[in-house]
């Protein structure tokens, strides 16, 4: 049988058997107890679960489970069944019924006669027959199962009529069991968490487990901050400069101050009123420089402009009030924000 559990035969356990299901620390649900799920991951990285996955032959009633680990975890005192599957292992299912559609359950079991009286000790894929009903009903899961799948066995479904249709017969149980302080691959999990801390993946989004509640995952916010770094250019020196940034968004503010002769922007009814030449007023550290050219309103408190920020960190006074005067001692401000 290539499904094997440690720590379950009579007879004592191989070191194959030992080497295939050594699990280590899981994902606790209490002290003691260990979550039960599969083991996450894939050959190609490409599926969250691909242990334990049934596929259908088609036409047929029959299908196979691939390979995979999981552990089953029954009481506290009795612990937990780490189980491998390392060969492909081949299902079937009974003939649909004469009248009614039937859902079954498709289950990782643990039979263990020392505490179920069962007369087996073994660890079996099996599939728990559904009843047949005009609304039929997902069985119950036997005691220390794993629910893999269900699958809708419609009436009269037999090799001979098409099989079963796999492609919308199979809904998927699995759920997963990661190694403790690891990040749970989940898609409908409502269970709680197991303490302050612990970590899921809903479905793409990072979850917190808080104590009480799982709270969607914000790393802590980091804000840098500087004052320096801005080379003021031609006739401007810097007054001050004051810039933050957080999760690649930055703002800044500078305050440029005119030295030794006045800026006159173009009057109206000229060709380009407003003109000021496109001048060179500063240069923006790295790093602190938006990608794309962008763009910002600009002022000295006695008229407005703008000035072109470009992704080399030039700023550029482009445009100013018509035949507005930038005197020697007034300061220019700007300030903008944008996407690194």
């Amino acid at each position: 049988m290539p499904v094997r559990s440690g720590w379950l035969s009579p007879d004592g356990q191989s070191r194959e058997d030992t080497r295939l299901v050594s699990l280590g620390a899981l994902t606790p649900t209490s002290p003691v107890a260990t979550r039960s799920g599969v083991l996450p991951g894939s050959s190609d990285g490409a599926s969250r679960i691909s242990g334990f996955t049934l596929t259908g032959t088609a036409n047929s009633m029959s299908a196979t489970v691939s390979p995979g680990r999981a552990v089953l975890q029954s009481t506290d005192a009795r612990g937990a069944y780490p189980v491998a599957l390392t060969e492909y292992l081949p299902v079937t299912f009974a003939d649909g019924n004469a009248q009614y559609t039937r859902i079954d359950l498709l289950v990782l079991r643990i039979y263990d006669d020392a505490y179920d009286g069962l007369g087996r000790t073994e660890a079996v894929v099996e599939i728990v027959p559904g009843t047949p009903a005009a609304a039929p009903t997902v069985p119950a899961a036997p005691g220390l199962s794993l629910p893999l799948y269900e699958v809708t066995v419609p009436a009269n479904a037999s090799a001979g009529t098409g099989g079963i249709a796999w492609a919308s017969a199979l809904l998927g149980r699995r759920t997963a069991t990661v190694g403790v302080g690891g990040i749970l691959p989940v898609t409908t999990d409502t269970s709680n968490g197991a303490y302050p801390g612990q970590y899921r993946d809903l479905g793409g989004v990072i979850q917190r487990w808080s104590g009480t509640a799982w709270a969607d995952y914000q790393p802590p916010l980091v804000v840098e901050t500087t004052n320096t770094g801005v080379t003021a250019q031609g006739n401007w020196s810097l007054s001050w400069f004051g810039a933050r940034r957080t999760r690649g968004v930055c703002s800044f503010t500078v305050g440029l101050t005119r030295l030794t002769s006045a800026l006159t922007a173009t009057a109206a009814g000229t060709t380009n009123p407003g003109n000021v030449g496109d001048e060179l007023i500063c240069t923006l550290p790295a790093g602190w420089r938006p990608v794309v050219e962008s763009y910002a309103s600009a002022s000295d408190g006695y008229a407005d402009g703008a000035v072109r920020i470009a992704a080399d960190g030039s700023v550029q006074l482009i445009t100013w009030s018509t035949s507005g005067v930038i005197q020697v001692g007034n300061v220019l401000r700007f300030s903008a924000c944008f996407v690194l």
